[in-house]
């Protein structure tokens, strides 16, 4: 698998946001959906990565700068028919490793509570993140869960 830093300009990447725009939509209510649109991954504080094989769009993953010590996991998204090959777990060790590299000490993130989410859950979970409080501008919410990872070198 190789992770390339993209620009979000491919035909594939625009339908897989699509697909994972349209996937959160359809889980969880308007004012309950926090997945970035285009023009959000595309904001200089957003870095954004797809995972490619052979010429093929596997998934997705990006990182969100919330202060100089503190980053979001956004946009993890695994292309349909390449569910269940370790495309996400292979973009979270990525992230994980660039959040180290750039000097964060924790990364957080919001997802859904609702059962559909348990393997996104499961796998945040195996990499150290616990639950918790909201944080940046998220509030309380039933439909969302928030996970965060001190990170040490």
């Amino acid at each position: 698998m190789e992770i390339r830093r993209d620009d979000l300009t491919g035909p594939e990447i625009i339908a897989l946001i699509g697909e994972h725009l349209q996937g959160m939509a359809s889980l969880s209510p308007p004012e309950s959906t926090h997945a970035l649109n285009l023009d959000g991954l595309k904001k200089p504080e957003v870095s954004f990565w797809s995972v490619w094989e052979q010429g093929e769009l596997l998934g997705c993953g990006a990182v969100k700068e919330l202060d100089p010590t503190h980053a979001e996991v956004k946009s993890m998204r695994t292309a349909s028919q390449h569910l269940r090959k370790g495309v996400a777990r292979r973009v979270l060790e990525h992230i994980i490793e660039e959040a180290k590299r750039r000097g964060y000490k924790r990364l957080s993130l919001e997802t859904g509570s609702m059962e559909a989410f348990e393997p996104a859950r499961k796998l945040y979970e195996s990499y150290g993140f616990q639950y918790g409080e909201p944080f940046a501008d998220y509030i309380l919410d039933p439909y969302s869960v928030f996970m965060t990872k001190e990170l040490t070198d």
